[in-house]
């Protein structure tokens, strides 16, 4: 990769001296203007608005215009005269955790590459060094014409540097937010968490631009005069205002659980539920009065808590009556015992009544005999 700027890294009283190469490149279809009557290109010419001649790149100059319209010139001598120490440095002034830089700072990224054969000693020492603390250094750097502010970080076995925004050019969100208090529910929350974890997460490496691909197959097949203008996409009509945000949430958990696995608002249900279902829906209902009909299935093809329930219901009053019949039997083989325990008492008490009366009609003969 071609470099842009050769210099050093100032790391304490080591000096590091590295090559700069663009981390970055954009693959944007840039279009030229063109004369729509003849196709002719249509060109930008660089002309003195005082004398109205065409100027040639080594006849352009800077200039720094003041309020009153005047002129001030500017030469690069002018500017290389200034003692800015980091005109040809990357100065690192600071080591800090990488959480503590403000993404929104994030501007252009650079490959920091060793030049030369002793630059790959101190080159690795800084890179590990960054590896083993996992903080990043802050540094300054001057580049086209300005000082910059720059983060290094570890990519692989590289150097990374990303060009930062000074702290004064983040503009302050001030009226962007919402003006009216909202205050949003616990159940509300709980359904976005449910929705960020049935989305998950993304290869970064799968995401591609679509855009660019139909806008290069489209030009290709210009180029091969066989383009033919794709029909009209159908265009879901936009709703309304939403009103009901709990609804809304649950459809999109719905909608990307199904796109997740695959089958439409299948849900979790699993093999287990579908034979549960299907068991269901064969057991034969031991009713003989005229039903109401049953209630509609839900959403994502589960059985209605009526269809479930009437199997079950049957069972138990088979369980009951099962229950009651068993009571009844014990209870008459209990009073059958009873009548015969007190026929067999009651039978004993006479025949030893019996015995009582024959034993005192014994008594007085013995007694004449003697």
């Amino acid at each position: 990769m071609r470099s842009i700027w050769n210099g050093a890294i100032s790391f304490g009283l080591v000096s590091i001296p590295i090559k700069l190469v663009n981390a970055t490149e954009s693959h944007a279809i840039s279009f030229r203007q063109i004369h729509l009557e003849d196709g002719g290109r249509v060109r930008y010419r660089k002309v003195c608005e005082l004398d109205g001649e065409e100027l040639s790149g080594a006849e352009i100059g800077k200039g720094y215009e003041e309020a009153d319209g005047s002129i001030i010139p500017i030469t690069d001598e002018d500017l290389a005269q200034l003692p800015i120490s980091t005109a040809k440095t990357i100065e690192i002034v600071s080591f800090v955790p990488a959480d503590e830089i403000d993404p929104l700072q994030m501007d252009a990224a650079y490959y920091l590459a060793a030049n030369g054969a002793t630059a790959a000693k101190p080159y690795t020492l800084l890179r590990e060094a960054l590896k083993r603390s996992r903080r990043v250094a802050i540094a300054k750097f001057a580049l086209r014409g300005r000082e910059r502010l720059g983060m290094l970080r570890v990519v692989d076995d590289v150097i990374a540097m990303h060009g930062l925004l000074w702290p004064d050019e983040i503009r302050r969100p001030e009226g962007v937010a919402p003006e009216s208090s909202v205050a949003v529910r616990d159940a509300e929350l709980d359904l976005a968490d449910a929705l960020m974890a049935t989305l998950g997460e993304v290869e970064m490496s799968s995401l591609k631009d679509e855009y660019r691909e139909a806008v290069e197959a489209m030009i290709e097949a210009k180029a091969g005069g066989a383009f033919e203008p794709p029909s009209e996409a159908e265009v879901q009509p936009a709703g309304g205002k939403v009103i009901d945000l709990m609804a809304a949430l649950e459809k999109s958990v719905k909608a990307a659980k199904a796109s997740r696995e695959g089958t439409p608002q299948e849900g979790k249900e699993g093999k287990a539920g579908k034979e549960e279902r299907e068991e269901a829906e064969v057991t034969p209902m031991r009713r003989t009065r005229k039903t109401a009909p049953a209630a509609p299935k839900a959403v994502g093809g589960k059985k209605s808590t009526a269809a479930r329930s009437q199997p079950a219901t049957a069972k138990a009053r088979k369980s009951t009556s099962t229950s009651a019949s068993g009571k009844a039997t014990a209870k008459a083989s209990e009073t059958k015992a009873s009548r015969t325990k007190a026929s067999a008492t009651k039978s004993t008490a006479k025949t030893a009544a019996g015995k009582t009366a024959a034993a005192k009609k014994a008594a007085p003969r013995k007694r004449s005999s003697a």
